[in-house]
């Protein structure tokens, strides 16, 4: 039986305009597929409709994959990859903001196409991950993304001495992400746990009208603290 392909669709990392943060090349490509695995449905029928199918969304297929979505029905998503007569399907894979499968659960999906021996196509959109290490002015030839640290206040600062060891060590960039609600709170742990003259930067609203991107030391921080609020951040360090 004969598969589609699996492309991996980018989003806006915010409310704007398709139009102004994803290629031409792959808007169109929009137009050609049928089947999406979402992230979630409603969010994902907004940017389509937003990103030229309004009208058409009622033709599409959608499946959610989420950190609620159980190992069995990963596997069942190989049906979307071939028709009912056995036509080969392709599905588009989207995330909530961002490029799909990085900090992302589509990355299931995506290692399920490779064992399956099933063409995986990336397209090109906005990373806030790539954006803030581009505009940070630190060590982009060493880094590594820890994804979200400790929730709990003691294990976050251990957490956050130990990033700093490491980035001392092999200097090496370290990213890393909070709920927007705990922002504020993450800005001020990392403020009483870094040593003064570590690097931090704050990028904020990456590609909104708002975006925010600084770096500073931390003792110039501590001169000049700020107010991050619930918005979508990435956190870089870099230690002497």
């Amino acid at each position: 039986m004969a598969n589609g392909r699996l492309f991996l669709i980018p989003s806006p990392l915010g409310g704007e305009n398709p139009s102004d943060v994803i290629p031409a090349l792959v808007l169109e490509r929009l137009k050609d597929i049928r089947s999406y695995v979402v992230e979630e449905t409603r969010t994902a029928r907004r940017y389509l409709s937003a990103a030229g199918l309004k009208g058409h969304i009622g033709e599409l297929q959608f499946r959610e994959l989420n950190e609620h979505t159980r190992p069995e029905e990963v596997e069942s998503l190989l049906e979307l990859f071939s028709s009912p007569n056995g036509e080969p399907t392709d599905v588009g894979l989207i995330s909530e903001a961002g490029l799909p499968a990085v900090a992302d659960p589509g990355a299931a999906l995506v290692a399920l196409c490779h064992e399956h021996d099933i063409q995986v196509v990336p397209f090109v959109g906005p990373s806030s991950l790539m954006l803030a290490l581009m505009a940070s002015g630190l060590n982009g030839q060493s880094f590594a993304f820890q994804g979200y640290l400790p929730a709990k206040p003691e294990e976050r600062r251990k957490a956050i001495r130990d990033l700093e060891k490491r980035s001392s060590q092999f200097h090496q960039t370290e990213l890393f992400i909070e709920t927007p609600y705990r922002n504020d709170s993450m800005m001020a742990d990392l403020l009483a746990t870094l040593q003064p003259s570590t690097r931090l930067c704050v990028a904020a609203d990456i590609t909104l009208p708002d975006e925010l991107i600084i770096t500073r030391t931390v003792k110039r921080w501590r001169s000049a603290p700020m107010t991050i609020g619930k918005r979508p951040c990435v956190f870089l360090i870099l230690a002497k």
